[in-house]
Parts: structure tokens; sequence; C-alpha cells
């Protein structure tokens, strides 16, 4: 009783005035998901997951300040065929937002959906759950019970353009908590992008159902809003011949953590989770990344690379769980970090776990700094000092950035990745 007490008052401080209501069909999910973090008590140093990292400011009980960033660039994905929603400070803003029409596609809010019999609540919290073991995510459960809004997804078919979520951040004291569901059916198709700072501190879950034969593409932009606070979660759950791909680019924020948890459970399907970060000064920023094999014949990627430099961190968590039965596994991760000063940090825990005898499984973690040779060579053709490490950093990054499966959307990354670059000279 002595250890549940101060687990179950810390979780009571921070969900102090959060009401846990909501739609008929969300609300036990809710409180199962209260139970669950009541249970595991929030996040701290003594935990396996996040001896790298401090949560302190992600669980505090008032978000700390942080000043709205003016940020002169003109918006990522702009010049894309899209449908755009936005969020401000984490509440729907209609009058910036599409209509929520697509077709092959069905869009809802959660804070707006009142049916008790709707898909969602087969997916709203159960992929968060089974995502629980055999790690604890309590800011994940967090989300669950108390997630304001949201978007709810049903794609029957392939959607005719991408669905944008746009993010906003316009008060120095906002904590926002989305929660978004989406479901591919059976053949469907569907690329999600997402960008902005969303607020002060950001706690966003995103859980995927993708069915047999589905495709689910997913490009995310944190970008240059320098006194960010988040914490991710994206939960996948994959079925026969499906397809799963995920990219993060992240530039500055005080304290970014991107976990990811995937479960490939039909034969022959695919994942891949890449990021590449720029860290400068105070930065700290986590790549969390668990995937689970529970079938046969299935890929996985994990590719993250990170550039570090006045004191900045970096951390890599990824682990590839291979299940019995799950043969003809092929499981590969990489993670490497580009050091330009020996201020910064990189700090890797690369794990495999295999119950399987036919599979193909490798991991591997680099640091190093910038290849010497390669500056001297092309400052030796005219070229500046900042231009050449520019590019050479680009060159490092482009593995990450390589895994994006669209051209169009590769081409925006890569632009305003070197944008970034020009301006951190």
């Amino acid at each position: 009783m002595g250890d549940l007490a101060p687990k179950t008052d810390a979780v009571d401080m921070i969900i102090a005035g959060r009401e846990i209501t909501a739609s008929g069909w969300s609300q036990t999910a809710r409180h199962e998901a209260l139970s669950r973090l009541r249970a595991m008590g929030l996040p701290d140093r003594r935990d396996e997951y996040w001896k790298f990292t401090r949560p302190d400011t992600l669980t505090q009980a008032v978000a700390p300040e942080a000043a709205v960033f003016d940020n002169d660039e003109a918006p990522l994905f702009d010049g894309l065929d899209r449908l755009k929603i936005v969020f401000v400070d984490g509440v729907f803003d209609v009058g910036a937002s599409d209509d929520l029409t697509l077709e092959g596609v069905t869009i809802e809010r959660l804070a707006t959906s009142t049916s008790d019999l709707h898909w969602a609540r087969d997916i709203y919290g159960v992929l968060e759950t089974n995502g629980q073991t055999p790690v604890q995510r309590p800011l994940a459960a967090l989300n669950t019970a108390c997630a304001t809004d949201g978007i709810l997804i049903h794609v029957t078919g392939k959607a005719s353009k991408p669905i944008s979520l746009v993010y906003i951040h316009k008060s120095e004291t906002s904590d926002a908590i989305l929660h978004h569901c989406i479901k591919l059916d059976a053949g469907a198709d569907l690329t999600v992008l997402e960008n902005g700072p969303a607020a002060a501190r950001f706690n966003k879950v995103m859980e995927v159902d993708i069915a047999d034969g589905a495709a689910f593409h997913h490009v995310r932009a944190q970008g240059r809003d320098h006194e960010r606070r988040a914490a991710t979660h994206l939960f996948a759950r994959l079925g026969t011949e499906s397809h799963f791909n995920s990219f993060t680019l992240s530039v500055n924020g005080v304290l970014t953590r991107n976990e990811a948890v995937v479960e490939l459970n039909g034969n022959d399907a695919k994942a891949t989770v890449a990021g590449a970060c720029l860290g400068d000064g105070n930065f700290h920023h986590d790549d969390t990344v668990f995937i689970t094999h529970d079938a046969v014949n299935c890929q996985s990627r994990q590719v993250f690379k990170k550039v570090l430099r006045n004191g900045a961190v970096g951390v890599f968590q990824g682990k590839i769980l291979v299940k019995e039965g799950a043969q003809k596994t092929d499981g590969y991760q990489i993670s490497q970090s580009l050091l330009l000063d020996g201020d910064s940090q990189f700090l890797a825990k690369p794990e495999l776990e295999i119950y399987a005898d036919d599979v193909i499984c490798s991991h591997g973690s680099t640091s190093g700094a910038i290849d010497e040779d390669a500056l001297f060579y092309l400052r030796a053709r005219g070229i500046s000092e900042g231009e050449a490490t520019d590019l050479l950093t680009l060159s490092f990054l482009a593995e990450a950035v390589d895994e994006i499966e669209d051209e169009k959307l590769k081409e925006e990354i890569l632009t305003r990745l070197t944008s970034w670059l020009a301006r951190r000279r």
C-alpha cells in the first residue's frame, strides 16, 4: 500500500481538473486506462525505458511555459493537394480546417462523436492496451483516459488525397491531449501528414488498425518551435500483406519523446519506422520503438539518424521481438548520430529478442564526428565550411529520408531540411 499511494497521488495531481467523460462508446476505455495509469504510476528515471530521458516536465500538473515561436516560414505541405485539419492548442479549428469530406474516407471528431455503436470502440485504447506489455507506457494510458479531442478516420478504399493534421501553438501555457484512431479496411490506402508544434506541452496518441492488403503512410514534421515538450505514441496493428510506413523529421524542442509500437500479426506484412532529427543546444530527443513479429514472412525496418551540436542529446531505444512461430522474419535496425562538437551525446539501446530459428535480424548503432577528409575535399573546391558541413549533414540524414516512399513528400522534406540547415549556420 505504501508504494501504491505515492503513485496514485501523482496521478491525481496530473489529472486534476480533467474530466474523464466522453461519448458512450469511449467511456469504458477511458476508465480502464485511468485504472491502468493508477496501477503503474507516472514514469520516472528508475523505469528501464526512461533512464535516458527525464519525464519531469511531461508529468507536471501544470504545463511549463513555452513562448509562442514566430515562424516566418511557409507552412509545410502547403503546396500539396491535401485535406487539412487544424488544431489550435489542442482545440479543433473549424474555420481553418477543410470540409471533412473525402472519397473513400469517413472523418469525425472524437469530441463530437456520440454514437454508442461506433467502429472506433474496437480501436480506441485497444492498441494502446496491447502496447503496455511487456513495456509500460503510462503517458499513453494518460492520453486514452483524458484526451479532449482527436480525429476518427475510417478508410474503405484508396483515399484520393492525403489527410494533413496541422497543430498550432498560440498559448504559452497550453496543454494539449489529442487521440486519433484510424481504421483501414482490407485493400484501403491512406497517407496522413502531421506538422506543427501543437502546444507548450503535447501528449498525442495515434492508433492505426491496418487490415489485410491495406497500406498506411505517415510523414510527420516536428518543426522549429524551440520550447516544445512533446510525448507522442504511434500504435499500429498490421494484417496479412499489409503495409505500414512512418517517417518523422524533428528540429529543436526542449524535450521530445516519440514512441512507436508496431505489431505484425498477419503473414507477409511490412513495417518501416524511420526518423531524422537536428538538435542544437538545450535539446533532448528520444525515439523509442518496439516492433513485434507474430506472423510468418514479415519484414520490419528501423532507420534513425540524429545530428547533434552545442550539448544536444539524442536517444534511441529500439527493439525487435520475434515470437515463436514467426519464421522467415526479416528485421533490420540502424541508429546513427553525427556529433558536430564534443559536448553533445547520443545514447542508444538496440535490442533483439528472438524465439524463432529461421530469421534474418540485425541491428547496429554508431556515433561519430564529421568526416574531415570529405570536408577538406569540398572546401578545396571553393565551398564554404558552412555549406560543406550542410552537404555532409544532408548526406548523412538521407538514408532515413529515403524511407519515405512518396517522391513528392520526400522532396518536400528535403527542401525544408535544406532550409533549416542553412538557418542554423
